[in-house]
């Protein structure tokens, strides 16, 4: 196949050190310590950068592992070197949900011979994660294989909030031992596929960790009773795992560093597990942290990067301090950056890091950094809108920033068939992602945008306490239609007249703030959220018009550091963290705010809303972080009222009696939804040019910019197949 995106091949690595870090070179530019070899037990591998587990949703396609194997193998092109599966499910119970592949099964088994065979091929290795999900398995509508409901296990019949009712049945005895011959012959299978390890999941509250922890694990008998107890369960999954498939088949588990749950297994105890695991002949510990139901956030955006690095690497230490110093300890979660990698890497603690999400934002975000090519590598934004929140509903997963991600065989990358002049007009989400896979398909791609700077919303969505990572994928993006010889043309508004050459234009203007009919919106004190974010606010209280997604993120552009390094150390001591997590990722001032601007006190803040809901237009994993934080800076939350009029020092408004209340506000921010830009599309319309409409442009009402990166990927497809 063609390939014609930039995925710079990484410079060959001639070093024969031993697995194990070496603290003897710092964080640099050329990923030294990240390019040294390492190994999983038997299993050498070329660099320390790890795919993590991460369900796809194509697990059980219906089309023969055909996707799978392509999503796998297109990180393997770009410069992976072990991609570890999501989780498998060892039984028929210990499915996630519909959307869980079952190690053992025979198409399930059919579609993972493929995947593996795609890994192989293009000279990379694979691991199972053996999988059971436990009280979390999500069994509505399931059946067994011999036709009968499905019922969720655990330890102890203890229920999550999320089950709705629903209360696990406990695992006799004779069902626990059951348990572990399935972890067992899911390895054994596992092997017979051709994967290269096994990596047992025993942490984010999963099974294994179920019965580790005394929350779930109420028994009394030989599994349960007191942490010694608890975490048998573990090692004898352990010993029959290792007894199925040899001794020089690499093992590893991950486990949970810290549950972030109160009353959940103390660090004491995870050392103990830790050690006990290394002892009965681990060969790699990968370290997980939080639980889906804990309140810690621990992978949306609001999370500073590396802030859980320190937890893997007191149990690097545990490692290094058993009889086995060589067993390899992986960290992972919240890391985006290969130069942030480097430098964990430099300390001389953990032995390899995990990333997942940023996998799936790019590709070949080894190959490119491990080039120098950093400003080529799209960044993981941590949105989790297309990946996390499409995967709890049992939804195909895909990437914001890379909607490709999960569609390479519905978008390969090979040239038009026909070659156009194409012009982007507005270089926001969705124009980039147009001309982005116009330009990489071969077409001469000129882009305009109306201001001098790119990223339309996500120029906005940069400037939000946390959301700075959102200005990387414009970076990125115009970093490489700069390379693939794409024109950007800035601060220039452009007509029919000045289209009129090309064979097609792509309308993705975007959209403005909606103008409210309302008594005093005209006066000078009232701001439209997007004068607001780009301008600034003047002091003195402020009330914001509108509590969805744009009103909630207003909120923390006002009340919150706009640098992630003030905000790091305000995380880790509300966590209750080492101060050392701090110090996790290196550089943060790659991520802080683009407009740094003064913080204000939360109780000078009202966030009003007509429904009472709040945060609406965020994603169900990020609302209650964003929401909750506002609650903790202070800010005021006003819900179930009309709005009546601005003057000046007041926002009025009736309450659900109709009563009127005069909220104060030296300042209002209007918040209230965004109109389509829709002139231009009226205009090539009448003079009979071809174009498409995409984004905002297109409908306002119900745009995301998941929805207007999809839908510029599709355009360029339909202008240019």
């Amino acid at each position: 196949m063609t390939r014609c995106s930039v995925a710079p091949t990484p410079p060959e690595v001639s070093d024969p050190e031993p697995s194990g870090p070496e603290p003897t070179l710092s964080g640099s530019s050329a990923l030294e310590l990240t390019r040294r070899p390492w190994s999983l037990g038997s299993l050498r591998l070329s660099h320390r950068v790890v795919v993590g587990s991460m369900h796809t949703g194509l697990e059980v396609k219906d089309d023969g592992g055909a996707a799978l194997a392509r999503f796998y193998q297109e990180r393997v092109e770009g410069g992976a070197d072990l991609v570890i599966t999501g989780g498998l499910a060892v039984n028929s119970e210990g499915r996630g949900g519909e959307d869980y592949a079952v190690l053992g099964q025979e198409a399930d088994d059919a579609r993972f011979r493929r995947a593996v065979a795609a890994v192989h091929e293009a000279g990379g290795a694979i691991s199972a994660q053996l999988f059971h999900a436990g009280r979390y398995a999500l069994t509505a509508g399931l059946t067994k294989p011999d036709g009968s409901p499905e019922r969720s296990v655990a330890p102890s019949p203890v229920p999550w909030r999320a089950a709705r009712g629903v209360v696990p049945v406990e695992l006799t005895d004779e069902g626990v031992r059951r348990t572990i011959g399935d972890f067992a012959s899911a390895a054994a299978r596992a092997q017979e596929l051709g994967f290269d390890a096994v990596e047992v999941m025993a942490s984010e509250g999963y099974l294994v960790n179920q019965f580790c922890s005394p929350i779930t694990n109420q028994r009394d008998d030989e599994w349960g009773g007191d942490a010694a107890r608890r975490r048998r369960f573990p090692l004898e999954v352990l010993r029959a795992v290792r007894a199925a498939v040899g001794p020089a088949f690499p093992v590893s588990f991950r486990v949970s560093g810290d549950d972030l749950m109160p009353g959940s297994s103390t660090p004491d105890e995870v050392d103990a597990l830790v050690t006990a695991l290394v002892e009965a002949g681990v060969d790699g510990i990968s370290v997980g942290v939080g639980w889906h139901e804990s309140t810690v956030p621990t992978v949306q955006a609001a999370v500073p990067h590396g802030v859980w690095v320190p937890i893997a690497e007191r149990l690097a230490g545990v490692v290094r301090a058993t009889t086995r110093p060589e067993v390899a300890v992986i960290a992972s979660n919240r890391l985006t950056d290969l130069r942030d990698v480097e430098d964990i890497l430099s300390r001389g603690t953990v032995d390899a890091v995990a990333l997942a999400r940023p996998f799936l934002a790019d590709p070949a975000i080894v190959a490119k950094s491990t080039s120098g090519r950093f400003d080529l590598v799209t960044t993981c934004i941590g949105c989790n809108q297309a990946c996390i929140d499409r995967s709890i509903f049992g939804k195909p997963v895909s990437c914001l920033v890379n909607p490709r991600a999960a569609r390479e065989l519905e978008f390969p990358l090979v040239p038009s068939r026909r070659i156009l002049r194409t012009a982007v007009v507005g270089a926001g989400p969705a124009g980039l992602s147009a001309a982005l896979d116009l330009a990489r398909r071969g077409n001469d791609v000129t882009v305009f945008e109306a201001r001098e700077n790119l990223g339309g919303q996500f120029d906005l969505a940069a400037s939000i306490p946390g959301k700075e990572d959102y200005a990387g994928p414009v970076r990125s993006i115009s970093a490489e239609l700069e390379l693939l010889g794409a024109s950007i043309v800035t601060g220039t508004r452009v007509g029919a007249q000045e289209l009129a050459a090309y064979d097609h234009v792509v309308v993705a203007t975007g959209v403005s703030p909606r103008v409210l009919d309302l008594p005093g919106i005209d006066l000078p004190h009232v701001l439209s959220y997007e004068q607001a974010l780009r301008g600034g606010v003047p002091d003195g209280t402020v009330a914001i018009i509108g509590a969805g997604g744009i009103g909630v993120d207003t909120a923390a552009f006002l009340v919150e550091s706009g640098h992630e390094a003030t905000r790091a150390s305000q995380f880790v001591a509300s966590v209750g963290l080492p101060s050392s997590a701090t110090d996790a990722s290196s550089a943060p001032q790659r991520r802080d705010a683009t407009r740094p601007h003064p913080v204000r006190p939360g109780s000078q803040v009202t966030l009003v809303s007509r429904s009472g809901k709040f945060g609406s237009g965020l994603g169900v994993t990020s609302r209650w972080v964003a929401v909750g934080r506002l609650r903790e800076a202070g800010v005021n939350f006003v819900g179930g009222v009309s709005y009546r009029s601005i003057r000046p020092g007041f926002l009025d408004v009736a309450d659900e009696s109709g009563d009127l209340v005069s909220l104060p506000a030296d300042v209002v921010v209007v918040c209230a939804g965004q109109e389509p830009v829709a002139g231009l599309a009226a205009s090539l319309a009448a003079a009979g040019i071809p174009h498409t409409v995409v984004g905002g442009a297109l409908d306002a009402r119900a745009v995301d910019a998941v929805r207007a990166t999809t839908e510029g990927l599709e355009a360029s497809r339909r202008v240019a197949p």
